[in-house]
């Protein structure tokens, strides 16, 4: 297939690029390489598929060096000129949308910066996708869109209106979006909820990599709620393991869908939702101690209270996505962790 990726630069999008370039798909990079963290690492993960950060110029195409069916474009979703020319001129069968800005807490202090590249970004490619006759839009979503919803595990039956973070809030928009998009337009889209995503390569800006670089460094980590939080840690082979089977199989729309007990994930427009999660939740702490196993060194806990915009427990139903897909993330956290640490340890050439 000819597969457009956006985000590239970043943690997920890297890993799903190498993912499909190897396969051999025709895949068009594309990320804006924005500095909420550093672009180091983003320069680094692009070098990993041949992409040279001295040839990048805005609005040029760059072909790989290592791979020729792989050409990157530094771009910002914003740039609605631009986005509609590439997707028109390159014919994509799919698109797969997953540069946004990233975060919870960033969402708080720089709400703008959501609306812009995941409103006003996401609505330039549903436009794109909607004129140029993409097959399929896959996106991201995110787990946070459960926002206060208590019932374990979360599922995507659940409705989802109690968002408590502006970047769920988009991201929740976004779902809503691309429903109208299936039904006005019959354009097929597939979201994907993704549940805590770590391993190599992973942002800087989350627990793993913070808590693995203060531990090393003998600095205390700040652990919140006290401690009492459990995630639904996902390995990131695992997340592209999910997506690549979405982007195998575009959805049909459900006839048996009813208006009068409405399933929020599914339509009879060519509309899904599925979590993708390890369908089994760590206790915070738990993960914290398999940090301190593989370095072999203990962490300074600092205790405080929860902060705003995150929630005490994530835990991802699955079934959707095992029904339909044949597929389950099952990476344990103590493989998960090993390998990145394995990874940090020789990125940052570490001595411990």
């Amino acid at each position: 297939m000819k597969i457009l990726v956006t985000g590239t630069a970043g943690f997920i999008g890297f890993h799903l690029a190498n993912y499909l370039i190897k396969r051999g798909d025709e895949v068009v990079g594309l990320d804006c390489i924005n500095d909420y963290y550093d672009i180091n690492v983003k320069y680094n993960r692009l070098q990993q598929t041949g992409i040279d950060k001295e040839k990048l110029e805005y609005g040029k195409e760059v072909q790989s060096s290592k791979y020729p069916n792989y050409k990157f474009w530094k771009l910002n979703l914003t740039d609605k000129e631009n986005i509609n020319q590439l997707i028109e001129n390159e014919k994509f069968d799919t698109v797969c949308n997953l540069a946004a800005q990233a975060g919870v807490r960033y969402s708080i202090t720089n709400p703008y910066a959501y609306i812009e590249s995941n409103i006003i970004g996401y609505i330039n490619v549903l436009e794109a996708c909607r004129h140029y006759n993409v097959k399929h839009l896959v996106y991201a979503s995110s787990s946070s869109v459960y926002g206060l919803n208590e019932k374990m595990p979360l599922s995507t039956k659940q409705n989802v209106d109690h968002p408590i973070s502006l970047y769920a809030a988009s991201k929740k928009s976004n779902e809503l979006m691309a429903h109208t998009y299936s039904h006005l337009y019959g354009l097929p889209t597939t979201g994907l909820r993704f549940f805590t995503v770590y391993g190599p390569w992973g942002r800087p800006d989350m627990a793993l990599f913070i808590f693995t670089k203060a531990i090393i460094n003998n600095e205390p980590i700040d652990v919140y709620n006290n401690g009492n939080m459990v995630r639904d840690f996902t390995y990131v082979a695992d997340i592209v393991e999910g997506i690549v089977r979405v982007i195998d199989n575009k959805p049909k729309g459900n006839n048996n869908w009813s208006g009068l007990n409405p399933d929020p994930s599914a339509s009879k427009a060519p509309y899904k939702i599925y979590n993708i999660g390890n369908n089994n939740p760590v206790k915070l702490m738990d993960f914290i101690d398999q940090i301190e196993s593989k370095l072999g060194k203990k962490a300074q806990r600092n205790l405080l209270p929860m902060q705003q915009g995150d929630v005490p427990a994530t835990f991802a139903d699955v079934d959707d996505l095992v029904r339909d897909l044949n597929y389950k993330p099952s990476t344990s956290i103590q493989t998960g962790i090993s390998n990145f640490i394995d990874w940090y340890i020789n990125y940052y050439n570490v001595k411990l």
